[in-house]
């Protein structure tokens, strides 16, 4: 791989004018340098893919090109002009737009109401255009294929639908420059392909795209460049098509790091943990009671890690959440948990069971932020812990230390605050609190999400030991190369119906995603 280290004056992409030029960029806070001399170019109808771990620095770059933070050495220009952005309406005015990773939706607001947010159409200049503002947001969502009803609350909506409203807000801002910040983190394959699609357009058109993401695949699917970042320090661009996704990552993590299939110490035995039959699950009463899965089946064995796929809205989440027993009494069918047939009514019964959930929002549903890793580790075992109303703070230092140890967790200790982890160490922190709870049946719901493909490496490991160990995992994906990497077999669902399971011989990613797309 060829690092392009000068400032790459020699390529062209094309006739257009740079966009975005970045010399000698530093950020220090309180005397801590968290990046270090960073170059970069970005050219008008280019894709510029920026990667690296969790805290190499790509938010900080990112929250200074969008004008969140100012660099405290180097400078930018912007079609050869010296700018520099004291608020986010500075880079705004210069045509530059963020979709941020983390959501930034108003749940209580609607669909339209939040894809419009801030670009209201006015009438006078005073009176919002409620009529325009529906008719721009349904417009905007259409290029998705996206049909839900635009005056749906958001906070009714899955993550993955969220994304999509974030993305339709960040295009409609019709900006020069575009930074797109993990934006298929929460889609499906079938999601993601059409924004790659709409990207090119936008690129085609002469926009300045600025691409963050894990998911190698994509990224050497829609780049021009990648630029890479380790650590706060600047590493080099290269040509997408001058490399391959085995280099970049060697790059980004200091190691080679090869993606390909978990190595298992043990097979699945022919034991089975739990049996569905016939599950029929249903929305609530407000939505018309519409079927979400219908009449699924399967059984899951011990020791095997078991792939649900399908895109988004298939029921993968709901799946799951039923078998937690997390979702209301509109459900039909017969659950059996190692040879006793149950009714899980609430995830209190699911636990006693011995299973456990790790959903797919960890920040919103997962953690507590705010909190220790010890006070989110001890949450689950709270009645164990808890005698005649007083904790054991003993017992809850000793369980959030055996979990730093045992998933390698990078942190002080017990006492470090969650929010303060990378994506990845908080992932394991999801993980370890409920691996407490000694669980025979793990559910795990975009256990990858938003975490860089080191961390990956290290969750897909800790996965197949799991199952070495006789934990019997169901998980639940959006990226079929997950099923590829550590499942025995994969289940894809399609409009809440079983269209197909493959063994871990048929498993490809075309025969996945043709099943994925059977009834529409």
């Amino acid at each position: 791989m060829q690092i392009q280290e000068e400032r790459l004056s020699g390529i062209s992409l094309g006739e257009s004018k740079i966009a975005l030029e970045l010399k000698g960029i530093g950020k220090s806070f309180a005397d801590i340098s968290v990046l270090r001399d960073v170059d970069l170019i970005i050219n008008g109808g280019e894709i510029h893919t920026l990667m690296g771990e969790n805290g190499a620095g790509k938010s900080t770059l990112v929250k200074i090109i969008s004008g969140v933070n100012t660099p405290s050495a180097g400078s930018m220009t912007i079609d050869g002009v010296p700018v520099r952005f004291e608020t986010p309406r500075d880079a705004e005015y210069q045509g530059i737009a963020i979709m941020h990773q983390e959501l930034s939706l108003i749940p209580e607001m609607t669909v339209a109401e939040n894809v419009m947010l801030g670009h209201e159409p006015l009438i006078g200049g005073l009176i919002v255009d409620r009529a325009r503002m529906r008719e721009k947001a349904k417009e905007a969502l259409a290029r998705f294929g996206f049909t839900i009803d635009i005056d749906t609350p958001v906070k009714q909506l899955r993550v993955g639908e969220q994304q999509l409203i974030e993305i339709a807000r960040a295009l409609l801002m019709d900006a020069r420059l575009l930074i797109m910040d993990e934006p298929t983190s929460a889609l499906s394959q079938t999601e993601a392909d059409i924004l790659m699609e709409v990207i090119r357009d936008l690129a085609l058109n002469g926009v300045a795209v600025l691409y963050i993401s894990h998911r190698m695949d994509e990224v050497f699917e829609i780049s021009d460049r990648i630029t890479v970042l380790r650590d706060g320090d600047y590493l080099g661009t290269v040509l997408a098509s001058d490399t391959t996704p085995t280099d970049v990552i060697e790059l980004m993590v200091g190691r080679r790091i090869e993606v390909v299939r978990i190595d298992r110490k043990t097979k699945p035995s022919d034991e089975k943990v739990l049996e569905v039959e016939n599950l029929t699950v249903s929305s609530g009463a407000s939505s018309g009671g519409r079927p979400i899965l219908q009449d699924v089946s399967f059984s899951l064995h011990k020791g095997e890690i078991l792939g649900v796929g399908g895109l988004l809205g298939a029921g993968r989440t709901e799946l799951l959440e039923t078998l937690f027993g997390a979702r209301d009494g509109n459900h039909t069918g017969r659950l059996v948990v190692e040879g006793e047939e149950v009714n899980l009514r609430s995830p209190v019964d699911a636990v006693d069971r011995g299973l456990a959930l790790i959903t797919e929002d960890r920040k919103a549903t997962g953690l507590i932020l705010n909190h220790s890793i010890a006070d989110n580790v001890i949450l689950p075992l709270l009645p164990r812990t808890t005698r005649f109303g007083l904790r054991s703070e003993t017992r809850k230092q000793e369980e959030a230390q055996a979990v730093i140890d045992k998933l390698s967790v990078t942190a002080r200790g017990p006492d470090h605050t969650v929010g303060q982890l990378s994506g990845g160490n908080q992932q394991k922190i999801v993980l370890g609190k409920w691996l407490a709870t000694s669980p025979r049946i793990l559910l795990l719901d975009e256990p990858t999400r938003g975490i860089d493909i080191g961390a990956k490496d290290e969750i897909y490991t800790l996965i197949g030991k799991l199952a070495d160990e006789g934990i019997s995992i169901i998980l639940a994906s959006s990226e079929i190369p997950e099923f590829l990497a550590v499942c025995d077999r994969v289940m894809v669902l399609c409009e809440g119906r079983v269209t197909g399971t493959l063994e871990s011989d048929e498993m490809s990613y075309d025969g996945i995603k043709h099943l994925a797309m059977q009834f529409l």
